[in-house]
């Protein structure tokens, strides 16, 4: 088995173009969305009041100049996993079809493999928690998947998938610690950064914020980038340490396990092994912060309520750490100046259903 440090030499913008090439074919290519309201809110400084009782209480307030741009990821996620069944399946498609495919995920990636599976004629099964949003399981169902329940950890999601697979042989599709896997998220990147270029035209993209769980949405974007002058930034729900990336960083050493049931359900896993070593390199991804549930729940109303999109929890925690962490806010101050940045902004996910946007806030 080739090792994670030689298997990340490979990873290149290359790679992720070939991705790209490969799913044409499936592409829904989803919306790169602006609105100025939020520019505006996130461009103003946070009040001194809102800075008590953080670590950044009696700093005067950042400065920042913000202009997003929105890559509505969700609508995309089916064509992720296709590179890397096509890659599985290779000259033995008759072989798979018997096997099948398998993987664990908390929802998003589940309904990802689900229609990837679906139509390439491949039979799923997919093991999810018993607490994923019942509108990620109807949706994983509805493509064909068989759904198996297990706990919420990792840990107790990879232990079902192991019995699974001694029952069916199934082959595993990993969620996100896998080299096509992260080929094929990097290709929001692609997407991302052509569409700034349609709409912007010569300001350059200055950087990119995507949230990162197991962190192939992350890895894969920094590697779209690692040849170009866009900064890659991650952001993590910091509720019972879920922000084990960020943590990571700072001990010099990957967290390998993470018991969190924060409300961005779909950051609840550690950092992958082939991930850790892309998003631990400076030079590709330049920092990674985390925020409060609270903070989590102020960006995702903002979402709902100015740009009328519906995404979960999950999806905001990029826009929380604009809005809300002044280490990062400083840095667009100080970097940006007067003109500011273009800031890409990855929501990754709007899986979610009116009875649990209303569950957040009552």
């Amino acid at each position: 088995m080739t090792s994670p440090d030689v298997a990340a030499q490979s990873l290149t913008p290359a790679a992720v173009q070939a991705a790209y090439d490969l799913i044409q074919p499936h592409v829904h290519r989803t919306p790169l969305l602006t609105c100025k309201t939020l520019d505006t809110i996130a461009s103003a400084p946070q009040s001194t009041e809102a800075l008590v009782g953080t670590s950044f209480e009696g700093q005067t307030p950042a400065r920042p100049r913000f202009r997003f741009f929105f890559k509505s990821n969700w609508c995309f996620q089916s064509t992720r996993c296709i590179p890397c069944i096509a890659a599985t399946v290779g000259g033995a498609r008759e072989e798979v079809k018997r096997r099948g495919v398998i993987t664990h995920s908390s929802g998003n990636h589940a309904q990802a493999l689900a229609l990837a599976a679906s139509t390439l004629g491949i039979p799923a099964y997919i093991v999810m928690p018993r607490i994923s949003t019942p509108s990620k399981i109807a949706g994983t169902q509805s493509h064909g998947a068989e759904v198996i329940f297990s706990g919420s950890t990792s840990v107790e999601r990879e232990a079902v998938v192991a019995e699974i697979q001694a029952k069916t042989n199934a082959i595993l599709v990993p969620p996100y610690d896998d080299f096509n896997i992260i080929c094929g998220q990097g290709t929001t990147g692609l997407e991302l950064e052509a569409q700034h270029a349609e709409q912007a035209r010569s300001r350059p993209l200055d950087a990119v914020i995507t949230p990162i769980g197991g962190g192939g949405l992350n890895s894969g974007v920094a590697t779209w980038f690692s040849d170009k002058q866009t900064r890659v930034f991650g952001a993590e729900p910091s509720f019972e340490g879920a922000d084990d990336c960020r943590r990571g960083l700072q001990a010099g050493k990957r967290v390998e396990a993470v018991g969190t049931l924060t409300i961005a359900d779909g950051l609840r896993t550690p950092v992958g092994l082939l991930n850790w070593e892309i998003i631990s390199n400076k030079k590709k991804v330049e920092g990674v912060f985390a925020v409060t549930e609270e903070q989590i729940k102020s960006a995702m109303r903002l979402v709902i309520e100015r740009m009328k999109v519906v995404v979960e929890p999950s999806a905001v925690v990029g826009l929380a750490v604009c809005l809300f962490d002044e280490n990062f806010r400083r840095r667009v101050e100080q970097e940006g100046g007067k003109d500011g940045w273009d800031v890409g902004v990855v929501f990754s996910g709007g899986n979610t259903t009116v009875e649990a946007i209303a569950k957040l806030f009552t």
